[in-house]
């Protein structure tokens, strides 16, 4: 079976084509993304009008070249992004796997670009046993259960205000690094000294929700020191500041996937979305799994960033679990709950 997977969730447009073996596994065939991140840079963020217009002028050209890497005609069926993320960008992929839909006359499946970026991992490291994914992205933060990639996910937590890489980005447009905030804050960071300042953690009191996250304090804080430094004529240590931010963000990450692994029983913790490919978070969460007992999972820095490789694979995997095709007249879901696999 061969599956054609279409994201558009937000700034990139990604068509991914993979074939499901009987084993339970995919191969990778094709693997095309086109990215407007420039075109938002100036305006520090995503900007939607133009996220969905940068989609329409795309999603053509990536489709003609993914057919042509993967060396078909057509797929045997398509999956794509419903939901969650930017209404008009969902509304110009959905539209798209459609039409495409009908006029090869193969079924359609909708499908939730949460549960692509766990699926994601199983293109490298083979079928996923029960596990705890940690998906943090730009506008995701989450804890979840995965008992089975072909049943429904489980919430455990997630952010109550900002996204942990919506945090990033507000601390780099802060100190004056750009857009996106995660790569520069990165790279700056391992020339400072990730104990320098005593950044907040935020609900990691006794009473606050186990699995939840807040980054908006953190944030709040960083903004508070700059402005001290600046009142006092002081030079920003920029490199310290970066690299306690990420230090604090990359703690609470790490300590309460552990923690929610521990909770239900299981061994393996995946990380998936853009934000998992800082640097700090993945060694921290090496870190922690090794001293746990824990198998880490972690797809290569490409496959965690939005792609259509990602929904073939999920969508892949939840057609072999028995699913039946959605109706061609499924309305998208900018809020579409990770528990809902598809519509």
């Amino acid at each position: 079976m061969i599956v054609m997977g279409i994201e558009s969730s937000c700034d990139e447009t990604g068509v991914g084509i993979v074939r499901y073996l009987p084993d339970g596994t995919c191969e990778l065939l094709a693997d095309e993304v086109a990215s407007s991140v420039d075109q938002h840079a100036r305006f520090g963020g995503v900007v939607p009008e133009i996220a969905s217009r940068a989609h329409l002028e795309a999603i053509v050209p990536a489709m003609r070249r993914a057919l042509a890497a993967a060396d078909i005609e057509k797929p045997d069926a398509l999956a794509v992004t419903i939901g969650p993320g930017l209404a008009g960008a969902l509304l110009v992929g959905v539209a798209a796997a459609k039409a495409y839909a009908a006029a090869w006359d193969i079924p359609f499946y909708a499908i939730n670009h949460l549960g692509g970026h766990v699926a994601v991992d199983t293109l490298e490291h083979g079928p996923l046993p029960p596990a705890v994914a940690l998906l943090v992205s730009g506008g995701h933060t989450h804890l979840l259960h995965i008992t089975d990639l072909a049943k429904p996910i489980i919430e455990l937590g997630s952010t109550v205000d900002d996204a942990a890489g919506e945090a990033f980005d507000k601390v780099a447009r802060l100190l004056g690094l750009g857009y996106p905030g995660g790569p520069v804050l990165d790279a700056i960071a391992a020339e400072g000294d990730p104990h320098a300042i005593a950044f907040p953690r935020g609900m990691t009191g006794p009473r606050d929700a186990r699995y939840d996250f807040s980054f908006s304090g953190l944030k709040t804080s960083v903004a508070r020191y700059v402005e001290a430094a600046e009142r006092d004529g002081r030079e920003l240590p920029i490199p310290d500041i970066a690299a306690s931010f990420q230090e604090a963000v990359a703690d609470v990450l790490t300590m309460k996937a552990v923690r929610a692994a521990q909770d239900v029983g299981v061994d393996t913790i995946v990380l998936g979305g853009g934000a998992t490919a800082n640097s700090r978070i993945r060694s921290m969460a090496e870190e922690r799994c090794a001293a746990a007992g824990l198998t880490l999972r972690v797809p290569k820095p490409r496959l965690c960033t939005d792609n259509g490789v990602m929904i073939a694979t999920f969508g892949a995997h939840v057609i072999a679990g028995g699913a039946k095709p959605s109706a061609l007249t499924v309305a998208t879901d900018p809020g579409l709950p990770v528990s809902t696999s598809q519509l």
